[in-house]
C-alpha cells in the first residue's frame, strides 16, 4: 500500500463521517478494546444464546422440550413427543394451540388418544378375539389394544410397523383402524417389531431421535463436509449467523457460509452467479458472434468485416449474414448491411453493460475475500513480533491491541466483501426493478456508496498498520502505532453498524419486497459461538416415563 494513504492523526477521528467520534467516545471504547481478549470466550447477550448438540447430549437436549410438555398437560412421554413432532417441536406454539383451541382439539389434531376404552368385558389370558386385518381368531396374550380402543393381532401390527418404517414414516405411525388417525404407542411398535427385526427397531429409535433435529426449526445439523455430526439450536430469531464448535461458521436460515449483510436469496443467487457459465455466455454475446451455417460462436481476430468460420462459411460480422468470399476494402461483393437494426444494438449493448457491471462487482468482492485469505496469514507473523516484543525490556508490555486489531480487520474485511454483491442486487434489476424509481435508486445508491467507501478506506488503514514491524519500533513509535490501531479498531466497527443500519433501515426497509430479504444484524465481537449443550442431565428419569427411548440401564 502507498505510505500517502494515511493522514493526519485527527484524520482518524474526525475524518468526512456523518457521526461525531468524539475524542472522549474514542478513549471509552479505547478502554474496552484493550481489555476484549481475543482469547476470551465470547458471552452473547441475553435471549439470543446458541448451542451445539452432539450426538451425547441430543437426548439431553429433547428431554428438555419433553419435560415441559409432559409437566403440563401431565402425559406419558410417547404422547407428549406425538405433539411435540405434530407442531415440530416448537412449545411455544403448541401451548398457543392449547390456549386458543383447547385440549381435546390439540390432542385430536396431533392424533393423540389419552382417553382408556374400557369396552365390554376385559378379555382373559385365555380367551381369543378375532383380528379385523387378517380375519383370524388369535389368543388374546398376542394381540395388543392401541390408546385409541382398537385391537389387532400382534402379527398384523408388526407387519404394518415394518412397512411404515421401511417407508420412513416411523415418526408417526397410525393405528391400522379405518379412518383412525391416532399414533401408535412408539413403545408398543418397538417392543414388536424388535422380536423380529432387531435392526428396523433400531432404526425406529434414530427417527425418533433425530426428529428433534429434522423437524425442529429451531434446530440445524451443522453443513460441515465432512460432517462435524454436530446439530445447532437457536433460541429466538433464525436469520443469525452460527459457528458450530468444529469452527465452521454458516448462515442459521440457509445453512450456507455466512454471509451478511447479503440476504439468504441474494447470496443464494451471487454464488450460483459466479459459479455457472453466465457470465461466460454474456462475454460470448458481447465478443463473438454465431456462425449463420453453423450457428458456432466465431471471434474475430483481424480487421477485416468479413470473417469465415472453421465450417468454411463466410459472413459479415456487421450484421451476422451469409456472404460470398469476394470483398474489397470497403465493402463485400452482393452485400449491404448500412440499414440500422435496432434490437440487435440493444441486445449487444445491454449484454456488454451488465457484464461490466457484474466484472465491477466481483473483482472487488474476490478482491476482499483474496486480502482475507492472505491476511489471515499476518496471525503467525503478528504472533511472532509480539513475542519479540515482550522480550524487550519496555514499558509497553500489553499487545493484546495488535491481536484485537487484527480480530477487527477480518470482522470488517468480511463485512466490506459480502457488501458488493448486495449492492449488486439492492440497485440492479433483478429484484428490485419496479420498487423504486430512478432518482430513489441513485440517491440510495450513493448513499450506500459513501458508506461503503469510508468503510473501505479505513480497513485499508488499518490493514497497513497491522503490517508495520513495530518490534523493530522504539517505544514512541510503538505507542503511534497501538493509538491508530485502536483508532481505526473503533472506527471501523462503528462503519460496520452503520452500514448495517443503513441496509435495514434505509434500503431493505423502504422496498416492499425488502421483508423478504432478512439479514443477520451485526455483532461487533463476530459471529457467535455456540456453547455446547450439557449431556450431564441424560442420566436422570423423566417424570412420566415409560421403557421407551430416552430409558437408560
Amino acid at each position: 500500500m502507498e505510505d500517502d494513504c494515511l493522514g493526519s492523526d485527527e484524520e482518524f477521528y474526525t475524518s468526512d463521517q456523518e457521526d461525531d467520534y468524539s475524542i472522549e467516545g474514542l478513549e471509552e471504547s479505547i478502554d474496552g478494546l484493550e481489555n476484549d481478549d481475543s482469547d476470551t470466550p465470547w458471552i452473547p447477550p441475553k435471549g439470543t444464546t446458541t448451542k451445539v448438540i452432539t450426538k451425547e447430549s441430543l437426548l439431553a437436549a429433547q428431554k428438555e422440550d419433553l419435560r415441559r410438555v409432559m409437566d403440563l398437560l401431565f402425559l406419558r412421554e410417547h404422547h407428549a413427543r406425538t405433539l411435540l413432532i405434530h407442531h415440530r417441536w416448537d412449545v411455544e406454539k403448541l401451548f398457543a394451540v392449547l390456549v386458543e383451541k383447547g385440549r381435546a382439539f390439540l390432542f385430536a389434531e396431533a392424533g393423540v388418544s389419552v382417553v382408556e376404552h374400557q369396552d365390554g368385558e376385559p378379555l382373559l389370558p385365555s380367551s381369543t378375539i378375532m383380528c379385523a386385518i387378517c380375519i383370524e381368531d388369535v389368543p388374546s396374550n398376542e394381540a395388543t389394544k392401541m390408546d385409541c380402543g382398537h385391537c389387532f393381532c400382534n402379527g398384523c401390527w408388526t407387519e404394518h410397523f415394518v412397512v411404515k418404517i421401511n417407508d420412513g414414516q416411523s415418526k408417526r405411525i397410525r393405528c391400522m383402524a379405518h379412518k383412525c388417525n391416532a399414533i401408535c404407542d412408539e413403545a408398543v411398535v418397538r417392543n414388536l417389531v424388535s422380536k423380529s427385526h432387531p435392526n428396523l427397531a433400531e432404526k425406529f429409535d434414530r427417527f425418533l431421535l433425530e426428529s428433534y433435529i429434522e423437524d425442529n426449526k429451531r434446530v440445524k445439523w451443522c453443513p460441515s463436509t465432512p460432517h462435524c455430526g454436530n446439530a445447532i439450536r437457536v433460541e429466538d430469531d433464525e436469520f443469525c449467523e452460527i459457528e458450530c464448535s468444529c469452527g465452521l461458521q454458516f448462515c442459521f436460515r440457509c445453512s450456507l457460509q455466512a454471509h451478511s449483510p447479503c440476504s439468504c436469496l441474494m447470496w443464494e443467487l451471487w454464488a450460483k452467479k459466479c459459479r455457472d457459465e453466465s457470465e461466460t455466455v454474456n462475454w460470448i454475446t458481447v465478443h463473438t458472434k454465431p456462425c449463420p451455417k453453423c450457428h458456432k460462436p466465431v471471434e474475430k481476430n483481424g480487421g477485416c468485416n468479413l470473417v469465415s468460420c472453421i465450417c468454411g462459411q463466410a459472413f459479415c460480422w456487421l450484421c451476422g449474414g451469409a456472404t460470398g468470399r469476394d470483398h474489397t476494402w470497403s465493402s463485400i461483393a452482393g452485400h449491404s448491411c448500412g440499414r440500422y437494426k435496432e434490437d440487435k444494438e440493444k441486445n449487444a449493448e445491454r449484454a456488454k453493460r451488465d457484464l461490466y457491471r457484474y466484472m465491477h462487482y466481483h473483482n472487488r468482492y474476490k478482491a476482499h475475500t483474496d486480502s482475507i485469505k492472505l491476511e489471515s496469514k499476518l496471525k503467525e507473523t503478528i504472533q511472532e513480533k509480539v513475542s519479540i516484543s515482550e522480550l524487550r525490556e519496555s514499558k509497553n508490555r500489553d499487545f493484546s491491541w495488535v491481536t484485537n486489531g487484527l480480530s477487527r480487520l477480518f470482522r470488517s474485511r468480511r463485512v466490506l466483501s459480502y457488501s458488493y454483491p448486495f449492492a449488486f442486487y439492492m440497485f440492479g434489476e433483478e429484484l428490485f426493478k419496479d420498487q423504486m424509481t430512478k432518482e430513489e435508486r441513485e440517491i440510495k445508491q450513493n448513499l450506500f456508496e459513501d458508506q461503503q467507501q469510508q468503510l473501505e478506506e479505513n480497513v485499508e488503514k488499518l490493514s497497513k498498520f497491522l503490517e508495520e514491524p513495530f518490534d523493530n519500533y522504539d517505544e514512541d513509535k510503538v505507542m503511534e502505532v497501538r493509538m491508530q490501531v485502536i483508532n481505526l479498531s473503533v472506527v471501523t466497527d462503528k462503519l460496520c453498524q452503520k452500514m448495517y443500519d443503513c441496509i435495514e433501515n434505509d434500503l431493505l426497509g423502504s422496498v416492499q419486497l425488502g421483508i423478504h430479504h432478512n439479514i443477520a444484524p451485526y455483532r461487533s465481537k463476530g459471529i457467535e459461538k455456540a456453547s455446547e449443550l450439557s449431556a450431564s442431565d441424560k442420566d436422570l428419569p423423566l417424570h412420566c416415563g415409560t421403557n421407551g427411548l430416552l430409558s437408560h440401564s
